[in-house]
């Protein structure tokens, strides 16, 4: 079989050049000088006698061929990350570090569970474990970011297990000016109050899922500081009733009586990220979700 004219590393490079927008920037980016940068991309030109890269202003665009190239190119590279990730996986045994990224609906009871019998079962594994809302456990999938992650939305391309429902509730503290109207809530109701949400912990495409366009919003950065924040009667929110069950039972807080959206369902799944590249202490990962997750929730 005849040695290819290009190599992976000259497809690597056009890839940052395109993805950093210029050669300056991917030279910062990959730690090279900017004559080396440009060398390589020039070299690629050369063997494949195609242009695929033109200057426009000051940033570098690809070609209509240098498109479809590198669009091929990326699989090509994406496959090699992958046996050098299962080759590092296969010498190592158990991995060194475990990356799980899980919704902060997820109940905390359960998720705490499962740390504790990582810990038994992989304790040389160091565990690094994130809470994710909205997009941003979606993005560590696609990012490959994790090992391991729980998220409401599974991205086109993953397979996704679902683990439960978990229900959310609108509340607010007994002295809420919204239980003064005496009546069942409409949306215009709410409208007129600060509603609390808890910030979207992705980056590329953060949503407002939830949030009703209240025009004073309260955004924080967890569930515990939004239920704080609900029980110190400085807002209403929608929380997953196992955070407000306690203070529900108590009296500090109280469901609101909307004419209707009271609860809504958010399904969460487990996926397994790059499965075909996992280590043990991954796949004993989805092993632990799946026995503690409670079997009432299942389908539920």
């Amino acid at each position: 079989m005849p040695l290819a004219k290009t190599s992976l590393e000259q497809w690597a490079v056009l890839a940052a050049v395109v993805d950093q927008g210029g050669y300056a920037q991917a030279a910062a980016a990959l730690h090279r000088s900017q004559s080396a940068v440009s060398y390589a991309v020039g070299r690629l030109q050369e063997e494949l006698d195609l242009p695929l890269l033109e200057i426009e202003g000051r940033k570098a665009v690809l070609t209509a061929h240098g498109h479809a190239l590198l669009e091929r190119a990326r699989g090509v590279l994406r496959d090699m990350d992958t046996l050098e990730l299962l080759a590092r996986s296969l010498k190592q045994g158990w991995e060194p570090q475990l990356t799980l990224v899980v919704d902060a609906a997820f109940p905390r009871e359960h998720l705490l569970r499962i740390v504790a019998e990582l810990q038994q079962l992989c304790p040389n594994t160091q565990m690094q474990l994130s809470d994710a809302v909205l997009s941003g456990a979606e993005e560590a999938i696609a990012d490959g970011r994790a090992d391991v992650v729980v998220t409401a939305h599974v991205p086109a391309g993953n397979f996704g297990e679902f683990l439960l429902d978990v229900m959310f509730v609108a509340a607010a503290c007994p002295g809420h000016p919204l239980f003064a109207l005496d009546r069942a809530l409409t949306f215009e109701d709410l409208s007129r109050h600060v509603q609390v949400v808890v910030r979207d912990s992705g980056i590329k495409h953060p949503r407002d899922e939830g949030w009703l366009g209240a025009e004073r919003r309260c955004t924080v950065s967890s569930m515990e500081a939004s239920l704080a924040t609900v029980k110190a009667g400085l807002a209403y929110a929608w929380l997953p009733q196992h955070v407000v069950a306690e203070s529900l039972q108590s009296g500090a807080l109280k469901t609101l009586p909307l004419v209707t959206g009271k609860t809504r369902r958010v399904p969460l799944y487990l996926v397994l990220v790059r499965p075909e590249v996992a280590g043990p202490a991954a796949r004993a990962a989805v092993e632990c979700f799946q026995r503690h997750v409670p079997g009432a929730a299942r389908g539920a």
